[in-house]
């Protein structure tokens, strides 16, 4: 954290492009920023003392996007990156193209080239002739200042988009030169703007929707994670019309999956999918309708009923399946419309039955878990009761994970972060997890496998340093377990997956963390209890059964 005094540039009374930059950035609500400062980004940081913000160091620019990421899932605000020119860029490429899959609010600023210098080819330090293409498919929006007052405008539109239907990485490029440049006002006189209001739906629309629900036998809602703000209004109008909810893996949790009426993350079943295609009308709230929703089964839905889609991008809308009615709304307002619509629907009588199809949908799922699922079984259970009720796990990819995604109850929004399926990056979790407990006073949890931790490892010193009371849980099957198991179904003979792991207790000590080593799942409780109560993480290393 820095806690120095601003400077003003040098020979004027006028804020630096810099410091105008940290004071809009606190204006839009942003308190922590990730980055590892460099020779090109040393005007930045001048700006950066005494703006109210945090930074946070990671020690490689991919852990920076992955915290910035894990702190935006965990808070729906954007998380923000400090970069430089060229290598920086190129390290957080990773992690940015996570965020654009999951539709995850990020701003990237990073340095470029002085103006002068630009597509000059001169070899210049960190010099890429076209910055910007390498981040072009993988964000939702690009900019690059060519003068210190577009700063203002810049920012304004970023966080725009970063508030639109579908928001991703938006990347930001300042020369240096820029850095240290006069702005022609002063400091207070530059302010952030309001984010625009999400839309309800058309009043007709709504009402045909809601004709549509009320005739309904055998409606489902299904939810996808753009409904993170509506859990309330999902189970309210679930219990209004008696209709299973089943929700995609960025979705889970949205409603209590403790709720009769929940039938979680379980889309990739085949009774599950059953069930929704012969539903006479679906809901489908905020969801691609996508495989990485349903666990990456590719065959998507052969809905035999009605189909009524909630999406604020209206491309999404057709996407995957063509909807009876389309809603172009915020999924929040949209679904409280549609209970303020049904206020007269009653169907208390039907409720039973259907907690009680659900209950028994879910009873049949586990007879399709995968091999080896029945075995892990016993650490899906003893990390549900290891995780607070308001607890966030955040997890890799890694084979447990795999039975958590389906198995493992929670009870909240934003309560799963996962790489599990989108992008399917490795080295995920320790990096977001970090950034998740930055971002929220929760208990947050992170699962990461013996493989993937070594891409990210050194992100333990950046937890070590902010004193995280982190549980990090590694999944030690002695390699690339879930590709070994691919490898054996498909006789492919094993090559590259077994793995020799060091030590991770010992490592954990050596950056001053905490570790230890179990073998059973009663000992999960106690290991992650007392990593609460530390002050700084503790890795814990599984011997996987």
């Amino acid at each position: 954290m820095s806690s120095a005094t601003s400077q003003t540039p040098q020979n004027t009374g006028a804020p630096s492009c810099a410091q105008v930059l940290m004071h809009l950035l606190k204006g839009y609500g942003v308190d922590t920023v990730f980055g590892i400062p460099g020779v090109h980004t040393i005007e930045l940081y001048r700006g950066l003392p005494g703006s109210g913000l945090t930074h946070i160091t990671p020690r490689h620019e991919q852990g920076a996007a992955f915290m910035a990421d894990g702190y935006a899932r965990a808070s729906g605000k954007p998380g923000v990156c400090f970069l430089i020119t060229g290598p920086g860029v190129t390290n957080a490429a990773t992690a940015m193209a996570q965020a654009y899959s999951d539709s995850i609010p990020m701003l990237v600023i990073s340095a470029v080239n002085r103006r002068e210098d630009l597509g000059s080819g001169r070899g210049r330090l960190h010099e890429l002739p076209r910055q910007q293409d390498v981040t072009r498919g993988f964000c939702v929006w690009q900019h690059a200042l060519t003068s210190a007052e577009q700063l203002p405008e810049t920012l304004a539109r970023a966080f725009q988009v970063m508030h639109a239907p579908r928001p991703g990485p938006v990347h930001i490029e300042i020369p240096i030169d820029l850095f240290p440049a006069a702005m022609s006002h002063g400091i207070a006189d530059y302010r952030a703007v309001a984010p625009t209001a999400l839309p309800a739906a058309p009043a007709d629309t709504i009402d045909r929707a809601a004709k549509l629900l009320a005739k309904a036998e055998r409606p489902v809602i299904l939810l996808g994670g753009g409904a993170q703000q509506a859990g309330a209004e999902a189970t309210a109008l679930a219990e209004k019309i008696a209709a299973p909810v089943f929700e995609s893996l960025a979705a889970k949790g949205i409603v209590d999956e403790r709720h009769p009426l929940c039938g979680g993350a379980n889309l990739s079943f085949s009774n599950v999918r059953e069930r929704i295609e012969n539903a006479d009308v679906v809901l489908a709230v905020a969801t691609e309708l996508a495989e990485t929703d349903r666990n990456l089964v590719r065959d998507n839905y052969h809905f035999k009923g009605k189909l009524i889609r909630v999406d604020l991008d209206p491309a999404q809308l057709v996407c995957n399946a063509n909807p009876d009615l389309a809603i172009c709304a915020d999924a929040k307002a949209a679904l409280q419309q549609l209970v303020d619509a049904m206020a007269a629907v009653d169907r208390t009588a039907q409720a039973k039955h259907a907690a009680d199809e659900v209950a028994q949908l879910l009873r049949e799922c586990r007879s399709e878990w995968w091999p080896g699922s029945e075995d892990r079984y016993p650490w899906v259970q003893a990390l549900r009761d290891a995780l607070p009720d308001d607890g966030i796990l955040v997890t890799d990819s890694t084979q447990l994970a795999y039975n958590t995604n389906h198995a493992l109850r929670l009870f909240h929004a934003r309560s799963h972060i996962t790489c599990t399926t989108g992008y399917g990056t490795l080295g995920f979790a320790l990096p977001a997890a970090i950034g998740a407990a930055l971002a929220s006073r929760r208990p947050v949890i992170g699962l990461i496998g013996d493989g993937g931790i070594m891409f990210t490892l050194g992100e333990l010193a950046a937890a070590v340093e902010q004193k995280l009371a982190l549980p990090i849980l590694v999944w030690n099957n002695s390699g690339y377990g879930e590709i070994r198991d691919f490898m054996d179904e498909a006789a492919v003979e094993q090559e590259g997956v077994n793995l020799h792991a060091p030590d991770f207790v010992a490592l954990a000590r050596a950056f001053g963390a905490e570790g230890c080593r179990i073998e059973q799942p009663e000992q999960l409780g106690e290991a992650v209890a007392q990593a609460f109560g530390r002050q700084g993480p503790t890795l814990i290393e599984i011997t996987a059964p």
